[in-house]
């Protein structure tokens, strides 16, 4: 059987790298003896949320636009996002001198349209359902001319988003396991792809919440499920796999972990009281992954014993952060 061609490879995440590198920040990696002893492993925190745009998605972004020629470039960026793919867009497309036009949904976070319009970007408002976001965003297209980014069915954001499995890879080379959360599938894809070439016996996870469970239902019925509704505070996590994504997921994620928010929410105030770190409610999943019992007690995975986890950014409304904790 022929394998599948992928939208993006170890020689396009490589190629990302280079592009991207001027203007990105390469990430600490972080670990905690308490957080070990909590978890039975060794845990390695990749910290996106020390990212430009604060979160990981200022790499797809920027390999994105700076991938362009000058010609498309000059007309601009288009996307639709309720979040951190729509503020990195911006800023890359700011770096580049160029507009970008962002469709945002009015159900968004404050604290993330706020990051758009800090980076220049013109937000134009649509309703939350997907079909608004996809019929004003392609209405902007038409007017402008500009170049459509997609949030996460794009191979230039599959590869940029790859490059992280590069940094934590060589910062922390002993990893065998990396836990990632999943919503469209650009970050998971990407991280997914490189690990797997550089290490074939590497294990990838995804962490995903219960209350929008689509990569996990796919997965079991082999085909892409998309869900009439979501219901999570991880607000990152609410988009379902695109048709470029879901090959790789479906091919290289060992396996997917479900979460609900309340380990969610635990996860975070881990992250805040021990690790000293600001993460968004999707960004500590991963953390919440390697707790649950599901993962704890796999007789399958008792050998995962050097974990990178994907701490993928730290956008996070302080208002409903401590709503949250305070529940």
């Amino acid at each position: 059987m022929m394998r599948e061609v992928y939208v993006a490879d170890i020689s396009s995440i490589r190629e990302a790298q280079v592009r991207i590198q001027p203007f990105i920040h390469k990430t600490p990696v972080l670990s905690s003896e308490s957080l070990n002893a909590v978890s039975g492993r060794q845990l390695f925190f990749k910290c996106e949320g020390f990212q430009k745009g604060g979160a990981f998605k200022f790499r797809g972004a920027c390999n994105a636009v700076f991938s362009l020629d000058n010609d498309h470039a000059a007309k601009g960026v288009v996307t639709h996002s309720s979040g951190n793919h729509a503020a990195a867009l911006s800023l890359a497309a700011k770096l580049r001198g160029i507009p970008a036009y962002i469709v945002i949904p009015k159900s968004a976070p404050k604290c993330k349209v706020a990051n758009v319009i800090r980076y220049g970007g013109q937000v134009i408002w649509s309703e939350a359902t997907m079909q608004s976001r996809e019929s004003v965003a392609s209405k902007v297209l038409q007017e402008t001319g500009a170049v459509l980014v997609h949030p996460y069915n794009d191979g230039r954001i599959v590869s940029g988003q790859g490059t992280i499995t590069l940094e934590i890879l060589e910062q922390a080379p002993e990893i065998d396991t990396l836990i990632v959360p999943i919503s469209g599938g650009g970050l998971i894809s990407g991280v997914a792809l490189a690990a797997k070439s550089i290490n074939p016996a590497i294990r990838v996870f995804a962490a995903e919440p219960k209350g929008a469970n689509d990569a996990a239902q796919s997965k079991a019925a082999g085909r892409i499920i998309t869900l009439p509704k979501t219901n999570t505070i991880a607000d990152g996590l609410r988009a379902h796999l695109g048709d470029l994504t879901w090959p790789i997921v479906r091919d290289l994620v060992d396996d997917i972990i479900t979460v609900d928010d309340e380990e969610i929410i635990e996860a975070m105030k881990l992250c805040y009281e021990i690790l000293k770190v600001v993460v968004e409610p999707s960004g500590a999943i991963g953390l919440a992954a390697v707790l649950s019992d599901s993962f704890k007690k796999n007789p399958a995975w008792k050998n995962c014993s050097n974990i990178g986890i994907i701490l993928s950014g730290g956008n996070v409304d302080l208002a409903s952060l401590w709503d949250s904790f305070r529940k």
